[in-house]
């Protein structure tokens, strides 16, 4: 039982990178940071869900009227912008 177990725990830690978050390129980057200042916002930690999903996303942007998480998608369009 418990080397079925310890096999399953270690499936899980091999599968659980593939959907993790990575930073954009530098490119990507300039694009995003382009995106949102047409948004009238700026900074925030940006982020580049899994490969799977295509999309990108800033959390905690300034923008005029408070802080807000945004998300974009595979061209850098406007999917939400929600309070923080």
């Amino acid at each position: 039982m418990k080397t079925v177990a310890l096999f399953a725990a270690a499936m899980l830690l091999a599968v659980a990178p593939a959907f993790a978050d990575d930073k954009p390129s530098e490119a990507e980057a300039k694009k995003i940071a382009e995106a949102i200042a047409a948004l009238g916002c700026s900074g925030g930690e940006m982020e580049k869900e899994g490969e799977a999903s295509g999309y990108y996303e800033v959390d905690d942007a300034k923008c005029k009227d408070g802080q807000f998480d945004i998300k974009l998608d595979k061209d850098f369009k406007l999917i939400s912008m929600s309070r923080d």
